[in-house]
C-alpha cells in the first residue's frame, strides 16, 4: 500500500510544472526531449508532446530508465492521450556540418514546428532552445521531473530505435539493431573491421573509434 502511494505521488509530482502553467492560463504546453546525441552513427531525433490538461499517463518517465518493451508499450499511450505529438530528425551529414549540439536544437525546433498547434509554453530537458519565440522553461533532468518531457523522451527514443533497426537491415555487419549506434565494444570492433558506413558520424568516429 505504501509503495502504491509513493508511486502515485511520484506520478503526480511529474505534473507540477504543467499544473503551474495550466493554472496560469497556458493551454498548450509542449514537452521536448531528444534521443541520439551520443552515438557514433545515426540521426539525432527530437520529439514534442502536448498533453491534454490534467492528463496523467502512469509509467511515463525518463526513457533511459525504461526497458525497450516498456517504451514500446508506453509510446502508443502517449500518442493516444496527447493533443499533439511530433518528431524532428536531423541526419548525419547535417550533424557533421553544424555539430551535434546545434543539430539537437534544430531537431527540437523542427518537432515543435510540426505539432499542428502553437504551444503557449515549452518545457525542455536540459538547456533552453536558442531561437525559439515561444516562452520556455529548461529543466535539467526534466525527463524525470515533467510528464510532458518524459513523454517526449519516450517518443524520441522509440522513433530513433526503430530507425536504427531499419539501418541494421541495410548495414547488418555493424549490429545497429542491438547497440543503436552507440560506441559499444561490438560496434568499435565492427568499425575497425569494416570502416565507417554512410550513416556513421564522421566528426565522431574519426576522433575516437580507432583509438
Amino acid at each position: 500500500m505504501g509503495t502504491l502511494s509513493t508511486m502515485k505521488e511520484r506520478e503526480t509530482d511529474r505534473l507540477q510544472y504543467e499544473r503551474r502553467l495550466w493554472s496560469s492560463g497556458e493551454c498548450f504546453i509542449a514537452g521536448v526531449d531528444e534521443a541520439g546525441r551520443g552515438p557514433l552513427a545515426g540521426p539525432v531525433v527530437a520529439a514534442a508532446v502536448v498533453l491534454r490538461p490534467e492528463e496523467n499517463i502512469p509509467g511515463v518517465r525518463d526513457s533511459k530508465k525504461l526497458s525497450p518493451r516498456e517504451r514500446e508499450t508506453l509510446c502508443p499511450l502517449v500518442m493516444r492521450h496527447s493533443l499533439a505529438v511530433a518528431v524532428g530528425t536531423v541526419p548525419v551529414d547535417e550533424i557533421d556540418q553544424i555539430n551535434i549540439l546545434q543539430a539537437t536544437y534544430r531537431a527540437m525546433r523542427e518537432a515543435l514546428s510540426r505539432l499542428g498547434i502553437e504551444p503557449t509554453h515549452v518545457l525542455v530537458d536540459g538547456r533552453a532552445i536558442p531561437g525559439l519565440a515561444t516562452p520556455q522553461t529548461a529543466l535539467v533532468g526534466g525527463d524525470d521531473l515533467s510528464l510532458s518531457i518524459g513523454a517526449a523522451s519516450i517518443v524520441a527514443k522509440v522513433t530513433r530505435d526503430r530507425l536504427m533497426a531499419d539501418f541494421d537491415r541495410l548495414y547488418p555487419q555493424y549490429g545497429f539493431a542491438r547497440h543503436k549506434g552507440y560506441g559499444t565494444r561490438e560496434h568499435v570492433l565492427a568499425l575497425r573491421t569494416y570502416g565507417p558506413c554512410p550513416i556513421h558520424r564522421k566528426s565522431f568516429v574519426v576522433k575516437g573509434w580507432n583509438e
